[in-house]
């Protein structure tokens, strides 16, 4: 569970993460974060948050920023807002680490997924990029379709193709989040 000052580390992105003020403190107003990217870090998949908005602000080092297939760096000092269903996608393509103040409003259950992410890429159980395979990944991105989608396909060939997949990741034995990871 997401208190204050409870640090997740992926060690695949590198990425840590800081909660803040989370769903439960604010009640569920926003979730506010700080986050470590590493050095060098890779770019992450393209995707939307359907329902929520995000403000980042670069604390130190650099922050790379592809919004509507455009490319942007932000120093130390600026601020991005990011509104809802703004395609993006956020990285640090620096020498050096970059630290950034994040605030997602409404929280919703955005601290879920980042633990249950986090909880899998620390447990081994995703690719070197962070993502998981694809039942894993099936179950979790319908679990979490309300926080975040994937700009890669329209919402509906997504919500077709997980509800025909999850099924059978079921009976694999995958889960969409795993108590473990939010305790």
């Amino acid at each position: 569970m997401a208190v204050r000052n409870k640090i997740i580390t992926n060690p695949k992105t590198g990425q840590q993460i800081r909660f803040i003020k989370t769903a439960k403190s604010t009640s569920g107003e926003l979730l506010e974060m700080e986050t470590v990217y590493a050095a060098k870090s890779a770019e992450p998949l393209p995707h939307y948050h359907p329902h929520q908005t995000e403000d980042f602000t670069v604390i130190s080092g650099e922050l790379t920023v592809r919004i509507n297939g455009r490319i942007r760096k932000l120093k130390e000092g600026e601020r991005m807002h990011i509104p809802m269903n703004q395609e993006h996608a956020l990285w640090n393509s620096s020498e050096n680490k970059t630290i950034v103040s994040w605030i997602v409003q409404p929280a919703l259950n955005t601290e879920h997924l980042l633990e249950t992410i986090t909880g899998l890429a620390a447990d081994g159980k995703t690719k070197a990029s962070g993502i998981p395979n694809i039942w894993q990944f099936a179950l979790t991105a319908r679990h979490f379709s309300e926080v975040l989608r994937f700009s890669k396909a329209p919402a509906f060939i997504q919500t077709l193709v997980f509800s025909l997949l999850s099924p059978i990741a079921y009976l694999l034995g995958y889960r969409p989040v795993y108590k473990k990871y939010l305790d």
